[in-house]
């Protein structure tokens, strides 16, 4: 229905368009025609008849014979008026555009973003430090009636995500990853987990039957939901409980512990956790961790293991996934 919506309008504009352009070409030799001494070409007529309608009124040509006046107000009748609808439309097609994007009804076009499914507190804020770390586009795709949040780079999607359609219009295949949260309220963690698994289901189908991989992350607020999640294949889960649980530990044995997290959990202020590629001149973890401590940078980790500072004379493989700790600007010169 909104796509015929949006033909309708498109093509009322257009036909708006094709007059306004017609009555002016058309005006233009008329002017010429009764006038060609004033108006010595079309192109000159064309000209008076823009300033006319427009009511800029330059004053550089003007009719001097009686049919020529008599033209120009019906110039300012009807020329004005159509000017005035053809603008009218064009502000109504602005304010169509938005509410339809405000209420979830447009497709995403883009690639390389970040699929968000779920609104809680929790998405709100990772939202916050993906616009801070990255500059892709993120799309949030929930049933809510209006886009929970605005930014220029969110675009929203109203819909079922456990939707081959709904999934199709957040362009899903193309983006980097796609995270999956535990939507408030939270009545009980076997609902939100059994929606959470339904959505990664629904996403690894429509990935096998693209032949296409999608990234996924998922929110698991219950352990011993862990094991109904293996056939889903989510690369990533993220225990929403047990995270809090440890951080409270960690600050109890050691305090002052999780100043450090939030630290490197944070992009506001203070040294981060960054990804860097292997370079070409890195052949054993020695060599990167050398060469990134000169720089001001500290080799933590490849993918999730935290032993290659034990193991340093050990080959770094080609599809090595390096993360330092330093601030933006030395990771900035790094990359470059």
């Amino acid at each position: 229905m909104f796509e015929l919506m949006k033909k309708v309008i498109q093509i009322r504009q257009s036909i708006i368009f094709a007059a306004t352009g017609g009555f002016c070409v058309i005006s233009a030799f008329i002017i010429y025609t009764i006038e060609p001494e004033t108006f010595p070409n079309p192109f000159v007529g064309f000209w008076w008849v823009m300033t006319t309608i427009t009511t800029v009124g330059f004053g550089d040509y003007v009719p001097k014979t009686v049919a020529g006046q008599t033209f120009g107000i019906f110039l300012y009748i009807s020329g004005i008026a159509l000017i005035g609808v053809m603008i009218g439309k064009i502000v109504d097609a602005f304010s169509t555009y938005q509410t339809l994007k405000e209420e979830g009804k447009l497709d995403y076009k883009g690639k390389k973003h970040f699929v968000i499914i779920g609104w809680s507190s929790k998405t709100f804020k990772t939202i916050e430090e993906l616009l801070l770390i990255n500059k892709s586009d993120i799309v949030i795709i929930d049933t809510k009636q209006q886009a929970p949040c605005s930014h220029p780079r969110i675009s929203y999607i109203q819909g079922d995500p456990t939707s081959r359609e709904t999934l199709e219009r957040a362009n899903i295949l193309y983006a980097t990853s796609v995270c999956i949260f535990a939507s408030d309220p939270i009545h009980n963690s076997v609902e939100s987990d059994g929606r959470t698994l339904l959505i990664a289901s629904a996403i690894e189908r429509f990935a096998n039957e693209r032949n296409h991989p999608i990234y996924t992350i998922a929110e698991i607020l219950n352990e011993k939901h862990i094991p109904n999640f293996k056939h889903a294949n989510i690369d990533e889960y993220i225990l929403s409980n047990e995270v809090f649980s440890d951080l409270m530990a960690q600050s109890a044995i050691y305090n002052g512990s999780t100043k450090l997290f939030m630290q490197l959990l944070h992009r506001k202020q203070g040294d981060d956790i960054w990804e860097i590629r292997k370079q070409l001149d890195w052949r054993v973890y020695d060599d990167a961790f050398c060469a990134l401590k000169k720089r001001g940078a500290t080799l933590i980790a490849d993918h999730e293991d935290f032993s290659i500072v034990r193991r340093l004379q050990d080959p770094i493989p080609v599809d090595a996934k390096l993360y330092i700790i330093c601030d933006e600007t030395t990771y900035r010169k790094i990359i470059s």
